[in-house]
C-alpha cells in the first residue's frame, strides 16, 4: 500500500502551481475542498483578482 502524500495547504497561504493547466501561475489559497473520491481541490486568487481552481497535488506552498 502506498503512503498518503501529506500537503500542508492552509487557507491564506501563498502557493505556486507547478503542473496542470495553470502551471506557472501563483496566488493565495482561498478555498479548500475534498471531493467524495478524496481529491483535494483549491481555489487560488491571483493578485490581478482572477480566480481559478486546481488540484492541491499540483501546487507548492
Amino acid at each position: 500500500m502506498m503512503a498518503k502524500r501529506v500537503n500542508k495547504i492552509k487557507d491564506g497561504a501563498h502557493c505556486k502551481v507547478t503542473s496542470g493547466v495553470h502551471a506557472g501561475k501563483s496566488g493565495i489559497v482561498r478555498d479548500i475542498n475534498t471531493s467524495k473520491t478524496g481529491h483535494v481541490t483549491i481555489t487560488v486568487l491571483q493578485s490581478s483578482g482572477e480566480r481559478f481552481k486546481t488540484l492541491a497535488k499540483n501546487v507548492v506552498i
